[in-house]
């Protein structure tokens, strides 16, 4: 296995070790520093943010600023709202759902790096992807951590550290983020 190969097996890996990787991440800096030049009504941004962001649906809105680690290994689904300074560090693939709205300031890491100092000093680094499912609202100022879902309807309170699985169709916070409850039929505006 090569470098990055390895990286989506959910193994150790060099991403430093593979001139691949290193062009992909050289591209995405590249692109998001002319993104976040551009002014939100240019006419290049859309062909930039494709070029970033390939596999997102056509109609999805980020905000400037926004960083990407590669840009290609995130997907986003139609009609999700990314607000502005979003990172997605998305070297363990990054999945965004439908109708999802994240809010400013969300950082999302898909590395980890090794406990033991001396071979943390190797470079060596695993990354577990993270998915978000359709119609979840993340709050501002929210981190996520490598390897979390986050279930189809959730609400996650804004500045949370979401380090574990949230279920469905549930309002989490906190640092670290726990499940505070349910969301009902009661949280409806509503309730003809």
């Amino acid at each position: 296995m090569n470098e990055k190969e390895k990286s989506f097996a959910g193994k150790w890996y060099d991403p430093n070790g593979d001139s691949e990787l290193i062009a992909e991440r050289d591209q995405a800096m590249a692109l998001c520093h002319q993104l976040n030049l551009l002014p939100m009504n240019s006419p290049e941004r859309p062909k930039l943010l494709a070029k970033l962001f390939p596999k997102k649906a056509a109609n999805v809105i980020i905000m400037e600023p926004v960083w990407a680690d590669y840009g290609i290994y995130s997907t986003i689904g139609e009609d999700s709202f990314i607000n502005r300074n979003a990172y997605l560090m998305d070297g363990g693939k990054i999945t965004i759902g439908k109708h999802c709205l994240i809010g400013p300031n969300c950082s999302m890491y898909t590395a980890n790096h090794a406990f033991d100092p001396i071979e943390r000093r190797t470079g060596l680094e695993v990354a577990l992807p993270i998915v978000i499912e359709d119609d979840v609202w993340i709050g501002g100022d929210v981190t996520i951590t490598p390897g979390v879902t986050i279930g189809q309807g959730s609400i996650i309170g804004a500045k949370s550290l979401v380090n574990k699985d949230i279920p469905a169709n549930v309002i989490a916070a906190g640092n670290p983020c726990r499940v505070i409850r349910e969301i009902t039929d009661k949280d409806k505006i509503s309730r003809e």
